[in-house]
């Protein structure tokens, strides 16, 4: 699954995803954020998730472009052994695109076209 970002150059886009357990025990999971751009992605509410029973949660991801080339990271989410219970890794796809840009400020200027 890929998740997309798209947002203003500079600014902050926050993403969720659910998970969802439909086993009676409960699965924690490892967050870990890889690849070229990982460092422009966050997870805020740290890296430990914890899915109870019969329930689901959302994984929140922000995202803050510093650069108008497109970004790219992998969202992994490796499960922790839990009362004996294990669930399957996983991998979402995170991509960005920059779609405007705002301007920081406006300077006037005033000066001659030529000097004879």
């Amino acid at each position: 699954k890929t998740i997309e970002f798209t947002g203003a150059l500079h600014a902050t886009v926050v993403k969720q995803v659910r998970l969802k357990n439909p086993s009676s025990k409960t699965l924690m999971y490892n967050a870990i954020l890889v690849g070229r751009d990982a460092d422009d992605f966050s997870l805020p509410k740290g890296n430990t998730v914890t899915v109870a029973p019969k329930r689901q949660t959302n994984i929140n991801v922000e995202f803050t472009s510093r650069f108008l080339r497109p970004a790219e990271a992998v969202l992994l989410l490796i499960s922790k052994r839990v009362g004996g219970i294990n669930g399957a890794t996983l991998t979402f796809s995170l991509k960005s695109e920059v779609k405007h840009i705002e301007p920081a400020d406006i300077l006037k200027c005033k000066s001659p076209c030529y000097e004879l």
